[in-house]
């Protein structure tokens, strides 16, 4: 009965006008947006709305939270769901933005047992359970610059696609059984590939944060699947096609069709 019921009420939010305003927001801050054809962007819109009538923004650090905020960070998020069978970021109900980057308390252990508290500075982060946490200066600077490779908004919520089937492990909900297989070779092979780049001092097209630990390569390939996906293609065509079959989408074609 609960899911027939939220079935029907995202169904109606999906089929809300999409204001003209909401949508020069989104054009003016994620470039991708015009990439995406006619019908994806209708899409979108419908995910969008529904996004933002179940999730809660909270400023802080003195920041008040506006429609360009709320608009910015669930279009990019919501770049993630289309044309994916899901739900909508299910862990995660509330987003907290900051002004910019801001601090967190960091707690290591020392030898002889001895605890280090430090402060680290983040751009974001997303806990399992919990919030995602935004600086706004690096939502505005992740979307705007589409060829880096770095979106703060892909990683933090390519984390919480990670951790719907319960484990922050690299490995989200894939579908059928016989898929995880090849996922775990090939993503195996080239996070191992990565270490052993960063180790030897040699550079990638993957950020080197990728081989902090397999949850974090799959974000960051997550933001240079999106972001620079002939790159990926090119140096990397079995990992993007791990990608492609994931997200059932294939931006580098359509940053090829946006070109012609």
């Amino acid at each position: 009965m609960f899911g027939w019921l939220k079935r029907r009420r995202r169904g109606a939010l999906r089929h809300r006008p999409f204001p003209q305003a909401w949508e020069d927001i989104i054009e003016r801050n994620v470039p991708q947006w015009r990439s995406l054809d006619p019908d994806e962007q209708e899409q979108m819109k419908g995910h969008i709305h529904v996004f933002l009538a179940e999730k809660t923004f909270q400023g802080c650090g003195g920041l008040a939270i506006t429609d360009e905020i709320r608009l910015t960070i669930a279009a990019q998020a919501c770049l993630l769901l289309l044309h994916r069978e899901g739900d909508y970021f299910p862990r995660m109900t509330s987003i907290l933005v900051y002004p910019s980057h801001y601090a967190t308390p960091v707690r290591q252990r020392a030898a002889g047992g001895f605890v280090i508290e430090t402060e680290q500075t983040r751009l974001g982060e997303s806990w399992y359970r919990g919030p995602v946490v935004l600086s706004w200066d690096g939502v505005l600077h992740g979307a705007s610059d589409v060829g880096d490779g770095r979106n703060v908004v892909l990683h933090e919520f390519a984390h919480q696609l990670d951790s719907a089937d319960g484990a922050v492990d690299g490995a989200p909900d894939l579908g059928p059984r016989e898929r995880y297989a090849d996922w775990a070779r090939v993503l195996g092979e080239e996070y191992q590939d990565l270490v052993e780049r960063m180790h030897a001092h040699r550079g990638s097209i993957i950020r080197g944060y990728g081989a902090t630990s397999p949850a974090e390569f799959f974000a960051v390939v997550t933001e240079v699947f999106f972001e620079k996906p002939r790159h990926l293609k090119r140096k990397h065509p079995e990992l993007y096609e791990q990608f492609k079959a994931f997200y059932k989408q294939d931006p580098a074609a359509r940053m090829l069709n946006a070109e012609c």
